[in-house]
């Protein structure tokens, strides 16, 4: 900032002096030629005062134009006859440079009219030099005009000195207000710098301090904000490594335990072998659900297309009869077309369809059904199950997380907790959510809710909303006999 601020005093400084040196010189060539003018002028009409006749003797013109022609300050004006001094101005000059044999030498042979430059114990002088012809005085006559230069400078210098000065001391002054302004500005900085060193994988609890409302406030708010971003991320990590090595643990205990009594007979080692290869199943599942999840954090975790909710919810129930003995049904459909992840919902109805085969026995009540409600599509699972707590509702879609229940018949039935997991990512996924909800006849339905998307054909207009947030696009029906197979579904 420093050197900004010297550049930016320094640069008018010089060059308003290297303006005014241009102009100085400009104007001491201008006053030379106009010398040179007067002079003419005067010959012209000046008379001899004796006999009132033309000058017939140069130096004597020369006298008589320097004695009425004063020089201007810091000038003086001399006469050379025949390479020698002849006459001065009145005025006392900075230095007598008539008096110097080497400049009048010089001045002497200078061929016409000319001007140029000639050093001086008082600097740099610019001269101008007028030859004189007087008819009947055959001598070499000439007016030398000299413009001290450097004296004439004087005052411009004095400015640019005093610009220089009042300059530096601005300098010095900006420069300490600089550094005030910039410590304050960057002391919240280094507190973030510091505070990030001291933050590590075993601490993420370390918060800045933030006053104030201005941009470095912001900065430490958005610092903050990524820091609780990060304790989060890294505690879900933890935990969902713990959880992982916790599930993982059993089947591995298992299948290494059996694999060491596997001395027995062909019917023990039938067994064993039929034990180990239900637990590399289940491994293997949970390795695939983890998978799952963690895609789930991608941008392409889905392809969004049109799909037609009967048909979804038909071929879903079609699909879910092998996984159990259950009077599996479709309750309510919806003859709509939204844009959705057909086979990400379809992956996510299967999972809740297993969970309630896992909840209920054979013979037991499982229902699927679609709905579109105003601005948001419903699909749910429903079973005649024990249900769900009100205190496990919420928790029961974490990672590896089971209901607790008393009871044989739910203390008998297995599960790894991922499925209710990835339905939930599933519906986020499509900026929905995922919830359980009691059912007054028993049971539970769970519900994936997400927001209705409508494709567009041609001859479609533009979807209407207003300030409630419904959006009242004009569902695109397809003419294809779904309600039919649903039909075939009830008969069979």
């Amino acid at each position: 900032m420093m050197l900004l601020v010297a550049t930016a005093l320094a640069v008018p400084a010089v060059g308003i002096t290297a303006v005014w040196q241009r102009q100085l010189d400009a104007q001491v060539d201008e006053q030379l030629r106009q010398e040179a003018d007067e002079l003419r002028r005067f010959a012209g009409t000046a008379r001899e005062p004796g006999t009132g006749r033309p000058f017939s003797d140069g130096a004597a013109l020369l006298t008589a134009y320097m004695s009425v022609n004063l020089p201007r300050r810091d000038a003086t004006l001399f006469s050379i006859v025949d390479g020698r001094a002849d006459r001065r101005s009145p005025a006392d000059p900075p230095t007598r440079l008539d008096r110097d044999p080497t400049v009048v030498a010089r001045l002497a042979a200078v061929p016409g009219t000319a001007i140029g430059w000639v050093d001086s114990p008082a600097g740099r002088v610019r001269y101008g030099v007028i030859p004189v012809r007087v008819s009947g005085d055959p001598r070499d006559v000439r007016l030398v005009v000299l413009e001290f230069r450097d004296r004439q400078q004087h005052q411009e210098h004095r400015v640019a000195r005093m610009l220089l000065g009042a300059g530096a001391g601005a300098l010095v002054l900006a420069g300490l207000a600089s550094w005030l302004v910039a410590g304050r500005v960057l002391a919240p900085i280094r507190l973030v710098r510091r505070t990030a060193e001291r933050i590590g994988e075993d601490d993420l609890r370390r918060r800045l301090e933030v006053s104030g409302s201005d941009d470095v406030a912001a900065l430490a708010h958005t610092f903050n904000h990524m820091l609780d971003r990060l304790e989060n991320a890294f505690t879900t990590q933890r935990r969902f490594l713990d959880e992982v090595a916790h599930e993982l643990r059993t089947p591995i205990t298992v299948i290494r335990g059996h694999l060491e009594l596997m001395d027995g007979g062909a019917a023990e080692q039938g067994a064993t072998r039929a034990l180990v290869v239900d637990e590399l199943d289940r491994m293997g599942r949970i390795v695939q659900d983890l998978l799952l999840l963690a895609k789930a954090e991608r941008p392409d975790f889905l392809t969004v297309g049109s799909t037609h909710l009967t048909d979804l919810v038909v071929d879903a129930v079609a699909k879910a009869r092998a996984l159990g003995k259950r009077n599996w049904m479709v309750a309510h459909v919806s003859e709509a077309t939204v844009l959705l992840d057909g086979q990400r919902v379809t992956q996510a109805l299967m999972q809740l369809a297993s969970n309630a085969v896992r909840h209920t026995e054979d013979g037991d009540l499982i229902e699927m059904g679609s709905l579109v409600r105003g601005d948001r599509v419903l699909l749910w699972v429903r079973d005649t199950g024990p249900g769900v707590e009100p205190r496990d509702r919420e928790r029961i879609f974490d990672r590896f997380a089971q209901a607790v229940r008393s009871g044989a018949r739910d203390a008998t039935r297995t599960g790894i907790g991922l499925g209710l997991a990835i339905v939930l990512e599933i519906a986020q996924a499509h900026g929905g959510t995922a919830r359980v909800e009691d059912v007054r006849t028993g049971g539970a339905r769970f519900v994936m809710d997400l927001p209705l998307r409508t494709p567009y054909v041609e001859g479609d207009h533009e979807p209407d909303t207003h300030r409630g947030g419904r959006a009242k696009d004009r569902l695109v029906r397809r003419k294809r006999p779904a309600l039919q197979r649903l039909r075939d579904h009830g008969r069979r």
